[in-house]
């Protein structure tokens, strides 16, 4: 287990304190697991004041004790009751702070309103765009973290091919896949911001079910276990000569490295085959032409042409009717970071320090689904890939 560096989460805070100065605020709060493990290095229950200059003071409620052990930052103390908060700041000299933001997109509206009562006077706003902006530029640090989940999604991909038979149902695939990563340090949960955005370890399916769609935001869905968890892994059981997908997010230490195979008992349908080379020759494509200060909306559509060409119109990133509007999208501790290859980004450009999952993919209603995915970061010598298995198809005996 690596504690976040002192240096790291000072940088860190830093940036967002310089992203606050520029619109003109006071104060950001932050309360969201994923925010609070970036900018403290724990995830303990309370909140996190940064003003706009001087130390950010993390204020927790439980337990204190491991905050201050896991925590590089250098006040972290413990409080009973929000109504303390202002009090605890006045102590540090901090005057009320009149422009403050928060994490509008995933904070309870019952939470934000006991915040606001505090402060009734003070002007608030969402800090998401501002956090988003300081996460999507990745440290040394932070990429060395996801090289390591890059290696962990590889020894998932070396035993995919030890263990997957025909007669074996998706979930016992998945099973046996989930056991490899968490056995290499996997935390078990991959950590989404998007509402209501349930996620497991990852999509891994076979067949027709790989061509279920569901209510996720992504080109797969699955038919999952139950309608409570509609989504991954199922009990279908795997046939010879058909597509089995490997979707899996590795994490380690916090940081996600997000890598898609396929799978075959022997030879897949000359369709399919056809398709994932399409998909690999997509993913070259983007490879060849992404670089600092194009514009994520551009490298989305200059991709998505080139699958409309190949005559997938109706079967690209999902199949007709539930398609998602993007084919990357960035990783860190979320899987669904800035920077995203999508559709209506023509205002935002790729920067040196930016990473990204890449995942062209194509669905066939009651036939499979195919695609390739890996996770790559701009580096300042250009693209660089963090995953590293074969992109082959594997076809097994």
């Amino acid at each position: 287990m690596r504690l976040t560096p002192a240096i790291e989460l000072e940088y860190r805070c830093k940036k967002l304190q310089e992203q606050m100065a520029l619109n003109s605020l006071d104060a950001v709060i932050i309360l969201q697991n994923a925010d609070l493990f970036y900018f403290t290095g724990t995830v303990q229950s309370g909140n996190l004041y940064v003003p706009v200059s001087g130390q950010p003071i993390y204020m927790v409620r439980k337990d204190a004790g491991r905050a201050r052990m896991e925590s590089g930052l250098k006040e972290v103390l413990p409080f009973n009751s929000m109504k303390n908060i202002p009090a605890i700041l006045a102590q540090f000299g901090y005057p009320e702070p009149k422009r403050i933001a928060m994490e509008l997109d995933v904070l309870p509206v019952n939470l934000f309103e006991r915040y606001r009562s505090l402060y009734p006077n003070a002007g608030f706003s969402d800090a998401t765009p501002l956090i988003r902006t300081v996460r999507m530029i990745k440290s040394h640090y932070e990429i060395h973290l996801m090289k390591d989940a890059a290696d962990q999604v590889d020894l998932v991909y070396q035993r995919a091919k030890e263990i997957i038979r025909v007669g074996m149902t998706d979930l016992d695939v998945a099973a046996e896949l989930e056991y490899t990563a968490r056995k290499d340090g996997h935390q078990g949960l991959i950590r989404m911001r998007g509402f209501n955005s349930d996620i497991c370890f990852g999509q891994i399916f076979s067949g027709v079910d790989s061509a279920v769609p569901s209510y996720a935001d992504s080109p797969l869905g699955g038919m999952g276990l139950n309608p409570s968890f509609g989504q991954g892994a199922g009990l279908k059981k795997i046939e010879p000569h058909e597509a089995v997908i490997i979707d899996l997010a590795g994490c380690v230490d916090g940081y996600l490295s997000d890598q898609t195979r396929v799978f075959s008992v022997g030879e897949p349908p000359v369709r399919l085959r056809k398709a994932y080379d399409d998909m690999v020759e997509i993913q070259n494509l983007m490879m060849h032409t992404a670089e600092v200060g194009m514009s994520w909306g551009a490298l989305y559509d200059l991709c998505f042409r080139r699958a409309v060409e190949m005559g997938y119109a109706d079967n690209f990133m999902g199949s007709k009717g539930s398609q998602v509007s993007f084919i990357g999208h960035g990783v860190g501790v979320e899987i669904d970071e800035y920077p995203f290859i999508a559709r209506g980004f023509g205002h935002m450009i790729l920067e040196t320090g930016m990473a990204f999952a890449f995942e062209p993919k194509v669905v066939f209603p009651g036939e499979g689904a195919v695609g390739i995915e890996n996770t790559f970061y701009l580096s300042s010598e250009g693209l660089k890939r963090l995953t590293h298995s074969s992109d082959d198809l594997v076809i097994l005996d």
